[in-house]
């Protein structure tokens, strides 16, 4: 089991022009990564391929967010989010993200593609004490699952005010 990089708070950055890329199995081991996101994320193609995905999940993700993400893929449904990403060395990315399921010939799952792209500065803005609110209530909660049922709550009573749906809602931050 590998250590956890512990979070510092350098941020790496995207160009407009750099897209990240990858692929995942069925269960979310990496089987493609691309040049772009080796570089940002600091690891090699050795380190990436075969591992989860969740290698560069970084704490200030609720685990609500990822639940929905499951949730979606699984119904074979793309699925748009903006993501905060941990690296190597501790530092951090935010992306937009796009994760598409990709389905064999008989229809069936086969794994999953993700294309990720330089996300607005006022969307990260607007999303991440969002995120910060969702973490908070899962922190609070007795269990995991008890937290990832309330913050999907509190998201969903968030979306429902604004009078959006999530998917709506992010398109729309993105621009």
């Amino acid at each position: 089991m590998r250590a956890k990089p512990t979070p510092n708070n350098q941020e790496r950055r995207l160009s407009e022009e750099e897209f990240i890329v990858s692929k995942t199995d069925t269960s979310g081991k990496i089987t493609y990564a691309n040049r772009i996101f080796m570089e940002i994320a600091g690891y090699s193609e050795r380190d990436l391929l075969g591992i989860q995905h969740n290698i560069i999940r970084h704490p200030d993700m609720p685990r609500a967010a990822f639940r929905l993400l499951w949730d979606t893929i699984k119904q074979k449904q793309e699925f748009f989010a903006f993501v905060k990403n941990l690296c190597k060395d501790g530092s951090y990315y935010w992306v937009f993200a796009n994760i598409t399921p990709d389905v064999d010939n008989s229809g069936n799952i086969a794994g999953y593609y993700s294309v990720r792209r330089q996300p607005p500065i006022s969307a990260i803005r607007t999303i991440e004490p969002v995120y910060k609110e969702m973490c908070r209530i899962e922190q609070k909660a007795g269990s995991v699952k008890q937290g990832i049922a309330e913050s999907t709550a509190y998201l969903l009573d968030l979306l429902q005010s604004k009078g959006t749906t999530y998917e709506r809602f992010v398109l729309e931050l993105y621009g």
